[in-house]
């Protein structure tokens, strides 16, 4: 029976044709033609899916210059995507009795990690898979050599010892906070309790089971050929990233026709062991009354909880996947850049957005300062009781890390003054009438928030 199925999705795959009659939005090709054509994206590649039928849209090239043009099998980074092949994994081991999700994690973990809690309780796996662990969105020990690459170094012994470490700072399930970290780690402990990688995993479980040949997280030579480049959000072309340790969190890559497979797994409804974990991952795992907020293992919900989404992104990528279960609708958008498509995937769904371009930044012109002057910028500022800023300095730059966050370069724009790329945000460095330096206040969402040098 178990090779009948494995056929049956197999055929069922290639059987799957582009439709005639089904039309993606006139109003939603003009708007991916135009975020092309005006250099935000160099491609999108889409889906669309209605029931039996998918069509695909493709528009732009590999490369900003010489590239190839897009299509259905080029391959994209789909980032945090990947956190939900991670929790339709552990679903599966639910469902056949292997795991619970009332599990502490601690269970799959070795003796020597000491695993926080909190008032008597423990974090379970529906915690990671919910994002409500009270573990935060990226370890504080996370300090990559090569920021273009930043997860290539970061290691499993890293990963205990900031386990290890952290003090959680509130009730385990009582608030939704997203945490690639947590996440990531439900990878590794399906790793562990397997006994396999995570990559071959996610193979056996899915890849294999819906013909998706060009998803996996080491790049096969046919996929190299088909790779979209991916570009920054000042549109150079970056590094793909090689995320090992937290492969959970967000290694995969795939094609728009291989995650066509993969929404319309999830749309349907049949008797297979992989459908049943698909269902298991969509049904609510957590809820927030206070802010109307629904998740699922993994899934996030919208209109009323009838869109079932998740986006992704990395260095150089942006991804949404998505359907709408009362409409029979699904959706793939794949881009190689860093400019968000969600507002694409969530209009075809159905939800009420309105399509905008986005908006370039502009960046200050960046000035030199003096080495002595940056040293005498580093060190720890506190802007609120658990909220900290670090300074620190490598050659003739400094590198800011936020409490619970991964560091991020910042830039002088004068001898003080200082800006970051990544977000919209910016630091001024405040000193004393002997020159010694003894706060900074971050400006970021029109707040000005002062933070005193404590170290």
């Amino acid at each position: 029976m178990k090779n009948l199925y494995l056929f049956f999705i197999a055929l069922t795959a290639f059987q799957f044709t582009i439709a005639q009659d089904l039309t993606i939005p006139a109003d939603v090709k003009t708007h991916i033609q135009e975020r092309v054509d005006q250099g935000f994206n160099p491609s999108i590649a889409m889906a669309y899916i209605k029931g039996e039928k998918v069509v695909y849209f493709n528009y732009g090239n590999t490369l900003l210059e010489n590239g190839q043009p897009v299509d259905e099998n080029t391959i994209y980074e789909i980032g945090s995507i990947s956190k939900v092949f991670t929790t339709i994994m552990l679903a599966d081991e639910v469902l056949k009795g292997n795991m619970k999700l009332t599990d502490p994690i601690s269970k799959y973990l070795p003796s020597f990690v000491n695993v926080p809690t909190g008032n008597e309780k423990a974090i379970t796996l529906k915690d990671l898979a919910s994002h409500t662990s009270g573990l935060p969105r990226m370890p504080d020990n996370f300090k990559p050599k090569d920021r273009s690459n930043p997860f290539a170094d970061y290691t499993i012994n890293q990963i205990y010892e900031f386990l290890s470490s952290f003090e959680l700072t509130r009730d385990i399930g009582s608030l939704y906070e997203y945490s690639n970290f947590g996440m990531g780690l439900l990878g590794h402990i399906l790793e562990l309790h397997s006994g396999k990688s995570y990559e071959d995993l996610v193979i056996e479980k899915i890849a294999k089971r819906l013909d998706m040949d060009d998803t996996r997280i080491v790049f096969t030579d046919r996929m190299k050929e088909r790779l979209a480049y991916g570009y920054n959000d000042e549109l150079k072309q970056t590094n793909n990233w090689d995320i090992t340790s937290l492969a959970g969190a967000g290694a995969i890559r795939s094609s728009t026709r291989d995650m066509v497979n993969f929404i319309k797994a999830n749309m349907e409804t049949n008797n297979s062991s992989l459908n049943k974990a698909m269902k298991l991952s969509h049904q609510i795992a957590f809820s927030d009354a206070t802010k109307n907020f629904n998740i699922g293992l993994g899934w996030h919900f919208a209109k009323n909880d009838s869109i079932i989404w998740h986006n992704g992104g990395t260095g150089g990528y942006r991804a949404f996947i998505g359907f709408n279960k009362n409409t029979d609708e699904g959706v793939v958008v794949l881009t190689n850049s860093t400019f968000l498509v969600d507002a694409i995937g969530l209009k075809v769904l159905g939800q009420d957005v309105k399509l905008e371009l986005p908006k370039k930044r502009e960046f200050p012109d960046i000035v030199e300062v003096d080495e002595a002057l940056l040293e005498s910028y580093t060190g720890k500022y506190q802007l609120a009781p658990e909220f900290f800023i670090s300074i620190k300095r490598v050659g003739n730059q400094l590198l800011a890390q936020a409490t619970n966050q991964q560091e991020f370069e910042i830039y002088a724009s004068s001898k003080n003054e200082f800006f970051l790329k990544v977000v919209e945000a910016s630091v001024t460095f405040n000193s004393n009438d002997s020159g010694e330096t003894t706060g900074l206040v971050l400006h970021q969402g029109g707040r000005s928030m002062p933070g005193k040098k404590v170290n």
